[in-house]
C-alpha cells in the first residue's frame, strides 16, 4: 500500500468505517476532574484530533473501577455521573467525521496508592502492597468492565478498546509471573486468559450489534511471553468477537527481546497470523509519514499514533499534504503545545518525559 493508501477507508465488521487508517492512541493527559468527569480541556484536546483528521479518536485509559485509577486527572467510566461529559465528547468527535472509542482500563497493582489506597492484583504483590482479589471480586471486575462499556455506548461512542497491555490488570492476569492464583483464573494459559475473554464476550453479548470492540495487547515486558500473546491473539481473532487488535510494541521496527524470536521484527509475528475480519494495527514511535506508511506495508490495516498526535493535532492532514512529513523536533516550545490544544495539566505531565518540553523562554 502506498502513502495514498493511508487515506483509504477501513471497513470494520461492526458499525461505521474509519475514514482513513489513522487511529489516535489512548494518551494519558491528566486533564480531567478528580472525580473522573471530563474537563473542557480534555474534550478540546480530543476534539482537535478529530478535527485534525484522525479516523478514530480514542480517550485516555479510563478506569472501570475507582480502585483501578493510576494517575491524577484521569477520566473515569466507573459511574453514571461520567456519562454527561462522555456524551459531549462523543458528539464533538462525531461532528468531525471520526469514530470514537473509550479505552477501558484498570491499573491493578500499578494503580496509584496515593489516589486509591491499597491496590489490587491477581495475586498479592509485596512490591507495592497490592492485595489479591478474591474470586467474587474477580467476577465483579469482569462485570465492571462490561458495565463501563455499556456507559460508553449510552454516551454515544462507536465502541471501546479493552486495555490488555502495559502490565495493567488484564495483562497481570495473563502474566505467569504475576498471576499466582490456583483457581479458574490462574495456573494454565487457558485460565490466565479467561478474564480477558470473559470481558470480551460479555461486552459483545450486552452491547448493540454495531458496537465496536478493540483490544490492546503488548507482547513484551511485565511478564509477557511472546508465544503466549501470539497464541492469544490467534484465538481472539479466530472467534471474531472483536473488531480490531491494537498492538502496542514500544517501537514498530524493533525485534523481540526473547532471543529465540530474534532475526525479524516483533510486528511480523502478528501480521502473519490469520485474522479473518478482524483489523490489525500497531503503535510504537511512529513519527513520520514514511514510517506510518511502512506499518501498513508491513501488513497492518491501520496505524496507531501517539506522541506525533500530541505534537500535531492534524498529523493525518500533515501526512496527506506531504509524503515526506516528519514530526517537529524536540524539545517542543510550550506555546506550540498550547496551539495544539494541550492544556496546562497535560503540559505539566509531559514535562516528566526528558527532552520533550522546552524550558520556559527557550526558542524551538
Amino acid at each position: 500500500m502506498s502513502h495514498a493508501g493511508l487515506f483509504e477507508p477501513l471497513a470494520l465488521t461492526r458499525g461505521p468505517a474509519m475514514k482513513n487508517r489513522f487511529m489516535l492512541a489512548p494518551l494519558t493527559n491528566q486533564q480531567s476532574y478528580p472525580d473522573g468527569r471530563l474537563s473542557d480541556d480534555e474534550i478540546r484536546w480530543l476534539e482537535m484530533r478529530a478535527e485534525g483528521g484522525f479516523g478514530l479518536v480514542m480517550t485516555a485509559a479510563a478506569p472501570v473501577q475507582q480502585v483501578g485509577q493510576g494517575y491524577p486527572g484521569q477520566l473515569g467510566v466507573f459511574e453514571d455521573l461520567h456519562i454527561e461529559g462522555l456524551s459531549r465528547l462523543a458528539s464533538a468527535v462525531r461532528a468531525h467525521g471520526s469514530l470514537s472509542a473509550v479505552q477501558l482500563y484498570h491499573g491493578g497493582d500499578r494503580a496509584s496508592p496515593e489516589l486509591i489506597g491499597t491496590p489490587v492484583s491477581p495475586s498479592e504483590n509485596s512490591r507495592n502492597g497490592a492485595r489479591s482479589l478474591n474470586l467474587k471480586e474477580v467476577e465483579q471486575l469482569r462485570d465492571d468492565f462490561i458495565a463501563a462499556a455499556l456507559r460508553a455506548e449510552t454516551a454515544g461512542f462507536d465502541g471501546v478498546e479493552i486495555h490488555g497491555a502495559h502490565g495493567y490488570i488484564l495483562a497481570q492476569f495473563l502474566s505467569p509471573t504475576i498471576n499466582q492464583r490456583d483457581d479458574r483464573y490462574g495456573g494454565s494459559f487457558e485460565n490466565r486468559s479467561r478474564l480477558m475473554l470473559e470481558v470480551i464476550d460479555g461486552i459483545r453479548s450486552q452491547c448493540g450489534d454495531d458496537f465496536q470492540i478493540g483490544l490492546r495487547l503488548s507482547p513484551e515486558r511485565f511478564g509477557m511471553r511472546l508465544a503466549e500473546v501470539r497464541d492469544l491473539a490467534t484465538e481472539i481473532m479466530r472467534t471474531e468477537q472483536i473488531d480490531y487488535l491494537d498492538l502496542s510494541l514500544w517501537d514498530v521496527t524493533k525485534q523481540p527481546h526473547e532471543e529465540e524470536f530474534q532475526g525479524r521484527t516483533l510486528l511480523s509475528y502478528f501480521t502473519e497470523l490469520p485474522r479473518g475480519n478482524v483489523r490489525l494495527g500497531a503503535a510504537g514511535k511512529v513519527m513520520s509519514a514514511a514510517l506510518a506508511a511502512s506499518v501498513i506495508e508491513a501488513g497492518c490495516d491501520f496505524v496507531t499514533i501517539g506522541r506525533a498526535g500530541i505534537l500535531r493535532h492534524d498529523f493525518p492532514e500533515q501526512v496527506r499534504r506531504n509524503p515526506e512529513y516528519d514530526s517537529p523536533s524536540q524539545p517542543i516550545a510550550v506555546q506550540h503545545l498550547q496551539d495544539q490544544g494541550v492544556g496546562q495539566d497535560f503540559i505539566a505531565y509531559l514535562r516528566t518525559f526528558p527532552g520533550l518540553v522546552a524550558e520556559e523562554g527557550t526558542r524551538t
